[in-house]
């Protein structure tokens, strides 16, 4: 029996729509959603009638970061290294739209994209640190082309917040009725100029995947196999608080 996709994909005049169709566990970066999205966005990348990506989703949450249920969730930082790189090498412009919710590594995902739109009910919170772990992949993005000082906040304490805040400190690039806009600006749009521009505004995130990508995988993988990890999670997946919480 065949299984279904978790990247679903489509043409519309020249945009290569990517949706992330995985809502039993919220679009969660399982190594299979993170396969799939990879080729997706090879193929994209390789194809003449592409000019710039949507990556988009079905159900209430964009993404949920690590699939805590999946038996090899220590291999994921090395898998989302790799997914931020495709991303900021890739020579069509990806822009994320954002109808639900988003945590932990799902951040990194979502910033990784040169352009974000969302909409007003969607939330954000960086949940690693409740978890016994660290943001270690995901800040690499996010550091990029956000207010660092807003991302330790949110880093440290796990809070969540809103779409209007996400905008402020630069995690998300408008609000969803400027898609259109976008896209369009994109069709217009010549291939060359694309990607040139393209080189010039993640040359910073380019240099810190190669830098740093590589530890950042390690750590976090520590991070993972850790006994703080295991309560942090466990407490999570049960819905109750972990035994630090005072």
């Amino acid at each position: 029996m065949a299984t279904a996709p978790l990247v679903r994909r489509h043409l519309d005049r020249g945009v290569a729509v990517l949706t992330l169709d995985s809502p039993r566990n919220r679009n969660a970066l399982s190594s299979g959603l993170l396969d799939e999205l990879n080729d997706a966005l090879d193929q994209a990348g390789g194809d003449p009638e592409v000019r710039a990506v949507l990556v988009t989703h079905t159900g209430t949450t964009f993404c949920s970061g690590a699939d805590l249920t999946e038996g090899r969730v220590a291999e994921g930082p090395g898998q989302l290294v790799a997914l931020l790189e495709r991303i900021a090498v890739l020579p069509k412009p990806v822009v994320a739209e954002v109808k639900g919710h988003v945590r932990a590594g799902g951040l990194g995902l979502l910033a990784a994209c040169d352009i974000s739109v969302a909409t007003a009910a969607a939330t954000y919170t960086f949940s690693e640190s409740r978890l016994g772990l660290a943001p270690a992949v995901a800040s690499m993005p996010v550091l990029a082309g956000g207010d660092a000082r807003a991302m330790a906040r949110y880093f440290l304490t796990g809070e969540r917040f809103d779409t209007a805040e996400a905008i402020r400190i630069g995690l998300v690039t408008a609000r969803e009725d400027a898609l259109d806009g976008i896209l369009a600006g994109l069709r217009a749009g010549s291939p060359q100029g694309l990607a040139a521009t393209k080189e010039l505004t993640t040359a910073g995130l380019r240099e810190r995947l190669t830098a740093d990508g590589p530890a950042l995988a390690r750590l976090s993988g520590r991070l993972f196999a850790s006994a703080d990890a295991a309560a942090g999670m466990t407490a999570f997946l049960e819905r109750r608080d972990p035994p630090w919480t005072l």
